[in-house]
């Protein structure tokens, strides 16, 4: 199982297959590296690495205290740096595309471009509140099955999705217990979210112009609740030579394996290559 030590002792676990251009897959705040499943039968030329951030997925738990932006981003460089690697392309779901903007503004030089999934420099304050919500709580589904039809019938934003997706989807996110589900990350990431958000909210948009000059592709969930439209038009008239997809029937966030995210992220690719 490959593993590597941050510079404040914290073991972290990571995939790295293939070759080619290194593409780093950063997550979602409370997901790990299976956020990437779907899309990577569709990247098979290319060296994908997959990052499980502290406090989730197969990494350690370490002090809640840490459980921010800077410093997993300190961390994603760090991952870099044991693979001898001076740059990487960056795919950055939700929470993974906050960090790679953050990069572009303190460490430009180890990007080769970047990725961001239903995320940009203004987030929504309705997103917000339904994360504040689940996060760090245990569902109040006894079973995967139970959980997969609740998300089928009830998440906000979602059509046209098969009904094996939504277990596979459950089955990332909750290990199945004697006492119910039980979410597969550090529940005291509640604590640093909720603190995070206890501060004034930072002016993001000198990290996405910090993206200036990188490849730069975006994509937005048709019904998305955290990436508002008002924000994606104006990344897009910022950036008019970003690539830029509209995926259909997806709220927060796309699977990454729709036809138009496959596409997007093909001709980004391609920019680089």
């Amino acid at each position: 199982m490959p593993r590597f030590t941050t510079s404040d002792g914290v073991s972290l676990h990571f995939t790295d297959t293939g070759a080619g251009l290194p593409l780093l897959c950063l997550a979602g705040l409370t997901r790990d590296a299976h956020d990437f499943d779907y899309v990577a039968p569709h990247l098979r030329d290319l060296r994908l690495i997959r990052l499980d951030y502290r406090g989730r997925g197969q990494s350690a738990w370490a002090d809640p205290a840490t459980y921010t932006i800077p410093v997993e981003a300190r961390d994603a460089l760090e991952l870099l740096d044991h693979l001898g690697l001076e740059q990487a392309a960056v795919l950055g779901t939700s929470r993974g595309g906050l960090i790679a903007m953050l990069l572009a503004a303190t460490a430009r030089d180890r990007l080769l471009g970047v990725a961001l999934n239903d995320i940009g420099p203004e987030i929504a304050e309705t997103g917000l509140d339904v994360i504040r919500n689940y996060i760090g709580r245990n569902p109040v589904w006894a079973t995967h099955a139970e959980a997969a039809t609740a998300m089928a019938n009830g998440l906000t934003g979602f059509a046209n999705v098969p009904p094996d997706r939504w277990l596979t989807e459950v089955a990332h996110l909750y290990r199945e217990t004697p006492e119910g589900l039980k979410i597969r990350y550090d529940p005291r990431l509640r604590d640093a979210v909720l603190d995070a958000g206890a501060q004034p909210v930072p002016d993001l948009w000198p990290l996405f112009d910090a993206l200036a000059g990188l490849p730069l592709c975006t994509l937005r969930g048709a019904n998305s609740d955290l990436l508002s439209p008002a924000t994606f038009a104006e990344m897009r008239r910022r950036r008019p030579d970003m690539i830029a997809s509209i995926v259909a029937d997806r709220g927060h966030i796309p699977f990454l394996d729709e036809p138009e995210s496959r596409d997007a992220l093909t001709r980004w690719l391609g920019v680089m290559r």
